[in-house]
C-alpha cells in the first residue's frame, strides 16, 4: 500500500496529477478541495494516498490531509459507493460541510451531486449517520500548501481545463459550460478557482 508520496508536482491537469518522485512519475487523482490547496507546478508537494487494485488497473488517489483520506475510505466503503462518486462527493463539499449534512440529515444538498438521486442521498445519509459519530466538525482553516497565488493560465485554457474536470466529476459537458459561462468576473481565474466558484454554485447555492 502506498500511503504517502512526497517529491515535486510535474503536471496539474483537474483531477489528474504527476507527482515526481526520485525521477518516478506517479499519476493520482484528487478531490477539488484538495487540488485548491496544492502548490504551482514544479514545486515541492506532499500527499497522502489510497491505492485501489482492480483487474485492470492500479488506481491512486490523492489527499492534501489524512482527514480527507479517512472520509474518502468511509465513502467508497458504503454499498454502491465507488471511488468516482467519492470523489464527486468531496469535491463539492468539505469535510465538515459533509459531516454537517449527515449530522442534519439534509438530503437536499447531496442530490445536486451527479450520480446521487433521492433515494441515493437517503441511503448514503443513513449508513454515513453511525459512522460519523465519531466525528468533530471543526472550522474549516487549512493551510495552504504554498501562499503564493494560482497560477493563471489564458482564459480560454483555464475555462475548458474548468469544463473538462467537471465532466470528469460526472456533469453533463453543457452543465459543465453552463457553469462555468454564469461565473461573473472570470477573467484571469485559475482553472482552480473557476471550478470553485462552479461547483459552489451548483452544489452549496
Amino acid at each position: 500500500m502506498i500511503g504517502r508520496l512526497r517529491g515535486t508536482l510535474a503536471e496539474k491537469q483537474p483531477p489528474h496529477l504527476i507527482i515526481d518522485v526520485n525521477g518516478v512519475g506517479y499519476e493520482l487523482e484528487v478531490p477539488m478541495t484538495t487540488l485548491y490547496r496544492l502548490p504551482k507546478v514544479g514545486e515541492p508537494v506532499t500527499v497522502h494516498t489510497h491505492l485501489v487494485v482492480r483487474e485492470d488497473a492500479h488506481l491512486l488517489y490523492g489527499f492534501a490531509e489524512k482527514r480527507e483520506r479517512e472520509l474518502f475510505r468511509e465513502l467508497i466503503r458504503l454499498n454502491g459507493v465507488g471511488p468516482k462518486l467519492a470523489l464527486a462527493l468531496m469535491s463539492g463539499l468539505e469535510v465538515d460541510e459533509l459531516v454537517r449534512c449527515v449530522q442534519a440529515q439534509d438530503a437536499s444538498v447531496l442530490v445536486r451531486v451527479p450520480g446521487v438521486g433521492k433515494k441515493t442521498a437517503e441511503r448514503l445519509l443513513v449508513e454515513l449517520k453511525d459512522r460519523f459519530k465519531a466525528w468533530e466538525t471543526s472550522p474549516a482553516m487549512f493551510t495552504l500548501v504554498s501562499d503564493g497565488p494560482l497560477p493563471v493560465a489564458s482564459e480560454s485554457s483555464a475555462e475548458a481545463d474548468a469544463v473538462s474536470a467537471l465532466v470528469s466529476l460526472g456533469y453533463k459537458p453543457q452543465e459543465a459550460s453552463k457553469a462555468i459561462a454564469a461565473i461573473k468576473d472570470k477573467a484571469g481565474l485559475s482553472s482552480e478557482e473557476l471550478i470553485r466558484r462552479s461547483l459552489k454554485g451548483m452544489i452549496t447555492k
